[in-house]
């Protein structure tokens, strides 16, 4: 198990704050404006499987 800080510094907290929010599904607007070309991420990541390399 990983052993994680309680205390980050600002530019790993901001990078891990920007792989949470870019991991999730397109919103439902995309599928109706491509016409369901776009229907998942495929940049989607599972943490258990795929792990971030961030330092």
């Amino acid at each position: 198990m990983n052993d994680m800080a309680t205390h980050k510094p600002l530019g790993f907290k901001l990078r891990l704050a920007s792989a949470g929010k870019s991991n999730r599904n397109p919103p439902a607007w995309v599928m109706v404006k491509t016409d369901r070309k776009v229907t998942y991420n495929t940049k989607r990541r599972n943490w258990r499987r795929v792990k971030l390399k961030l330092g």
